[in-house]
């Protein structure tokens, strides 16, 4: 059986002839790097120190965003950039592990991009001793075109995009919130289902300041109101129109073919406005039968779960074949064109990168 060494090595060979530079980014980073664009719940797996200063200090837990800190500081920013890295990255509970991937940077070519990241890949992981793998597929940033077009209160979008991020049962995620009790919640309820959205703001923040509160909980009167808002619209149940049509787009569950198909037809019963988002969908599909991916044995779900919350666009894992969804990935990867704006850039950068999990190639091969 290949050493881990050995497996990662072949890996970043792949990578390499593909014309991937490897880097190796810095291994102690700033904790609220993590914790800012994957959660406060992240903190829990941080190997987690302290400095001087008093920040807080980790080991870092994957490469994606210590890769995209070193691109930003090297005179190639702003240029297109493919790198890959190989090496330690620690989790508290897992200990030390072993990845290894690659991130593209600035191409303007999405789809050619996500289908040549995917498919280098799946070329190293089987240059890695990786078994034959199952395909599954999704796309945030579809969803968030579909969910746009729907007459969805913004607390409703979040929270249905949250929900199935998480992986929550769709059932429950459409549920209304409990409506509180209490004569002061109905009466500014009812005052407020009589006021438009701008009067409505300004009628809670009125009564926060009558009662003397500038702030509570360390929220201002501002954004109490606007929470008070959100939550008062998730206690008003879906349209049942708009409900089923969540219901039926988040059911999608095919090979990319066949799902474009259906989303399509999705889109057209509805009445509403995909084109834009299907084309760049199906020339995606395209580029990856190009790429030699089998679309056949390849699944794409419109209920893909992401907890990495930066990732807008296209996502992928694999699993060895035959194992459903059941264990972790063997390999994982997205589009994630926001992340180094959040990171210091001056604008959006156009990103997507693909990580292989050595150690898990060790334990099915």
């Amino acid at each position: 059986m290949a050493s881990i060494d050995a497996r990662l090595q072949a890996a970043l060979d792949k990578f390499g002839a593909a014309g991937f530079l490897r880097r190796a980014p810095a291994l102690l980073l700033p904790a609220g790097i993590f914790l800012d664009r994957l959660g406060e719940e992240f903190r829990g797996k941080l190997y987690l120190t302290g400095e001087n200063g008093g920040s807080e200090l980790c080991l870092r837990p994957e490469f994606t965003i210590p890769v995209a800190l070193q691109h930003l500081a090297s005179p190639s920013n702003g240029e297109e950039a493919d790198i890959a890295y190989g090496g330690p990255v620690f989790r508290a509970g897992e200990g030390e592990l072993f990845q290894t991937g690659v991130e593209s940077f600035g191409r303007k070519d999405p789809a050619a991009a996500d289908a040549e990241i995917l498919g280098v890949a799946l070329e190293a992981a089987a240059a890695a001793g990786a078994p034959r793998l199952m395909l599954r597929l999704g796309d945030v940033g579809l969803s968030r075109s579909f969910l746009a077009r729907l007459e969805l209160p913004p607390a409703w979008r979040r929270r249905i995009e949250t929900g199935v991020a998480r992986g929550a049962a769709l059932e429950a995620v459409l549920a209304p919130a409990p409506r509180q009790n209490g004569a002061l919640g109905a009466g500014v309820r009812a005052a407020l289902e009589k006021s438009d959205a701008a009067s409505a703001r300004q009628l809670v923040e009125d009564l926060l300041a009558i009662a003397g509160a500038a702030t509570v909980g360390g929220r201002s009167a501002a954004e109490v109101a606007e929470r008070f808002l959100e939550q008062a619209s998730l206690q008003e149940p879906l349209n049942p129109r708009t409900r089923q049509q969540i219901v039926n787009f988040f059911a999608v569950e095919a090979s990319p073919d066949a799902a474009s198909e259906r989303l399509r037809a999705l889109a057209r019963d509805s009445g509403l406005k995909l084109d834009e988002a299907l084309e760049a969908f199906e020339t995606r599909t395209s580029f990856l039968a190009a790429r030699g991916v089998k679309l056949e044995e390849t699944v794409f779900s419109t209920r893909f779960p992401h907890a990495i919350g930066y990732y807008s666009g296209f996502m992928f894992e694999a699993r060895p074949s035959g194992a459903g969804v059941q264990g972790a990935p063997l390999l994982s990867g997205g589009r994630y064109d926001g992340l180094l704006k959040s990171l210091g850039a001056q604008s959006n950068i156009p990103a997507v990168g693909a990580a292989i999990f050595v150690d898990r190639l060790g334990a099915v091969s």
